[in-house]
């Protein structure tokens, strides 16, 4: 393809546009990082009032219609029955997860015994193991893989839980300060909900009738984008770990686990990570008991976790793939940046944010820049060649 040259004014405008664009990108991600977060942090409470409001409009216009009922007692009724349903199921999950905590404390040192006496075992044939390698192994060699099992024997009889608990105790005055301070936040949050859900359709009109036509349409545009990508995607994941978590609590239940429902609580955030999934876990658990020759309980859990995977291999591509339409590449490459910029968290936030940018770039938002870049290779091009010739 031929291009041809700009004219002076014309480079100088194409330079201009695009100068503009990386200061106000720039600007954009410095606005965004330094007073956008810390903003939202300071107004969490109002923003997930917000967002509640936002869910609960439906139903309280629904009731008002056939009920004729003031729409602020209609919404007092509905976030109190919200709270509370909510409420009750933390409450609940909370107990058994207390109860099967203390247990797990009260019983730390039968535990732990056993776990020594499982690896004694292991380190008893390991060296068995090794001594039968004497004859084709370097003493030097066979005395430093004893050395480093002993080593390791020792770190394990050396675990300090009391002390550990003493350190948790020392924390309580600051734990206890967080939790006041959360309490506080809640009521807020409570009490915001309610304001601004009884006032919703004259909060919403007096925002957007400020707005421009013109940017009240793009703004709609970019919700609609947003909430089919992010939305789509956190309810699909919250579906799979859903289905997961119930998975583990009947296979730990007929498994007689004690802690069953705190592990399947853990596994199933586990598997709402992208890569990580509860097989980190359980895997490694089901080869320890092997080791320990708890055949039955490492059979149990390899069943219980060959379910999740042929659950998520069967209801994830017609979940998340008809949710979002991200392809398995695209999702690797929004998890792996996602992970190199922000950890474990930017491993969740990556494909969601590579969802936005790709439905962003098919509304035609980057059209213009994409020119211009276009227009700007073209005439280094020409430049480029021009140069040659002479």
């Amino acid at each position: 393809m031929e291009h041809t040259q700009l004219t002076w004014p014309e480079r100088a405008q194409l330079w201009l546009r695009l100068g503009l664009r990386g200061a106000l990108l720039a600007g954009g991600i410095a606005l965004f990082v330094f007073v956008g977060l810390p903003l939202a942090s300071l107004l969490s409470p109002f923003l997930f009032a917000l967002v509640l409001a936002w869910l609960l409009n439906p139903a309280v216009r629904w009731l008002q219609r056939k009920t004729n009922i003031s729409r602020k007692a209609l919404s007092m009724v509905l976030v109190i029955w919200v709270f509370a349903v909510i409420g009750g199921v933390l409450f609940g999950l909370g107990w058994i997860a207390v109860d099967q905590v203390r247990l797990l404390f009260e019983n730390r040192q039968s535990l732990l015994d056993e776990l020594l006496g499982g690896l004694a075992g292991v380190v008893n044939s390991v060296q068995r193991w090794l001594a039968g390698l004497g004859g084709f192994v370097p003493q030097e060699v066979l005395t430093t893989g004893e050395d480093l099992i002993n080593a390791f024997l020792r770190w394990v009889q050396g675990l300090d839980f009391s002390g550990w608990l003493t350190q948790m105790a020392g924390q309580a005055p600051s734990m206890a300060a967080n939790v006041s301070g959360f309490v506080v936040a809640l009521v807020v949050f409570m009490m915001a909900s309610y304001f601004i859900t009884g006032d919703y359709p004259r909060l919403r009109f007096e925002l957007t009738d400020r707005v421009p036509l013109v940017a009240r349409d793009f703004c709609r545009s970019v919700k609609d984008i947003f909430m089919s990508a992010f939305g789509g995607y956190i309810k699909s994941q919250l579906i799979l770990s859903f289905g997961v978590f119930m998975i583990l609590t009947v296979g730990f239940l007929l498994m007689k686990q004690p802690y069953g429902l705190l592990l399947a609580f853990g596994l199933a955030v586990l598997d709402f990570i992208p890569i990580i999934g509860a097989g980190t876990v359980m895997v490694p658990w089901a080869v320890l008991d092997m080791v320990l020759a708890q055949y039955g309980e490492a059979a149990a859990l390899m069943a219980v976790w060959g379910v999740i995977v042929v659950f998520r291999r069967f209801a994830e591509p017609k979940i998340l793939g008809d949710q979002t339409g991200l392809s398995p590449i695209l999702s690797l490459v929004g998890i792996y940046v996602g992970m190199k910029v922000g950890g474990v968290l930017g491993m969740v936030v990556g494909p969601l944010l590579l969802l936005v940018l790709i439905n962003l770039a098919k509304l035609g938002i980057f059209r213009p820049l994409l020119d211009d870049l276009s227009l700007a290779a073209g005439d280094i091009n020409a430049i480029l060649r021009s140069g040659r010739k002479r």
